[in-house]
């Protein structure tokens, strides 16, 4: 497996994990899936600098990202970032979550603009929350039920790193 900038030819890729995971599960809040333009735009957002978006490479193919997105709009909170991974479903269990979070960290430390990193985790995906543990995060509190997603309320669990 290679870890390396997406590049334009990825989209595709990322675009089928992303709507997987809309339409099966809920590490994401979208319920539609997203197109392919409005995925550009995406992947346009994430030109490196601040806002790197990094691919999992394996079999030819993106299997896996890990992007650092503005954590809100307000200029204050220029210096903190929000992470995101996702792994192909077909891919899980391989140890590529883990590499894009080494990887995405390590970037992370070595910018003098990244302060701090959050990650907002849906409440009971304990996996994620225990990698995230894994890698210094702090847990920073619980908002229950603010997100309705297969006709369940879900919380979500917010988790920080200072870098």
């Amino acid at each position: 497996m290679e870890i390396r900038r997406a590049v334009r030819q990825d989209l595709p890729a990322l675009l089928d994990i992303y709507n997987y995971e809309v339409l099966h599960g809920v590490a994401t809040f979208d319920l539609h899936p997203k197109t392919l333009e409005e995925r550009q735009a995406w992947f346009d957002a994430h030109p490196g600098g601040r806002y790197p978006l990094l691919a999992a490479v394996e079999d030819g193919r993106a299997v896996g990202y890990a992007s650092l997105s503005p954590y809100r709009e307000k200029e204050a909170y220029a210096a903190t970032v929000e992470l995101s991974i996702y792994v192909d479903v077909a891919y899980r269990g391989r140890g590529i979550a883990h590499a894009l979070m080494r990887e995405i960290l390590a970037y992370a430390k070595e910018r003098e603009d990244i302060h701090t990193v959050v990650s907002v985790i849906t409440q009971g995906n304990e996996v994620s929350v225990r990698m995230h543990e894994t890698y210094g995060f702090e847990h920073c509190g619980c908002m229950p039920e603010v997100g309705t997603k297969f006709g369940r309320m879900l919380g979500i669990v917010n988790m920080e790193l200072l870098v």
